[in-house]
């Protein structure tokens, strides 16, 4: 009976871990369709999100199962409701991949980014599904280290969510109004995507060191 439920406990993980090289994958062909006006991988991209909500369902369910049959305590606890919160970041961050290829579908078979964004724009999707690879990594290995390091890496997400504001409200844009809203909506999209992936490293380390990441980055721990 143990052995079952450490594997139930190890499945869960399991779970994490396809979820987030899921959205990861998802958000990098989002970027793809949304910056090469690629029609049929953004409706790739759009039903494929289906297998992520199906994901978090079947994760839900078995966490709620062992907290209802096996009363885990200390550190289990913690990983079984750490879970289920990891799981709704990564469901919202597929939420995500899917609007940005909405985006590009909408505006097919025009490109929704104009020239002068898509340097921009491809910066933000290559590290938006970077951080993702690194959130799934320290699921796998539960490094506190590498996980305190996603939060610095995400500060050049902000500084490029910045910079489409200041591009935005430079006199020389010409684009128009539609594309300067879509402009704005996406990059808000990888913004809260990386969030989403950042939040996943926190709760790790929640998960391995029971106290808070924003409390540990004024103090991270040494490495041994």
């Amino acid at each position: 009976m143990r052995e079952h439920y450490r594997e139930e406990l190890e499945s869960i993980t399991d779970g994490l871990v396809e979820m987030a090289n899921l959205v990861g994958s998802a958000i990098g062909r989002a970027t793809t369709a949304l910056l090469d006006a690629d029609l049929h991988l953004a409706e790739n991209v759009i039903s494929g999100d289906e297998k992520v909500d199906d994901l978090q369902r079947d994760l839900e369910d078995r966490a709620i199962t062992l907290l209802a049959r096996q009363q885990p305590v200390a550190r289990d606890l913690r990983m079984v409701v750490t879970s289920l919160r990891m799981s709704a970041d990564l469901e919202r961050s597929g939420d995500l991949a899917r609007h940005v290829a909405k985006l590009a579908r909408l505006r097919y078979p025009e490109r929704a980014i104009p020239r002068d964004l898509r340097r921009t724009i491809l910066e933000m999707g290559q590290l938006a599904q970077r951080l993702m690879a690194q959130a799934a990594e320290v699921l796998i290995t539960h490094d506190v280290n590498a996980a305190l390091q996603l939060e610095k890496d995400d500060d050049r997400m902000d500084e490029l969510h910045r910079a489409i504001f200041h591009h935005l409200m430079d006199d020389q844009w010409h684009h128009g109004v539609e594309t300067a809203v879509g402009a704005t909506l996406v990059g808000r999209y990888y913004e809260r995507f990386a969030d989403h992936a950042v939040a996943v490293a926190q709760r790790v380390v929640y998960l391995v060191t029971g106290e808070y990441a924003d409390d540990l980055l004024t103090d991270p721990p040494a490495t041994t």
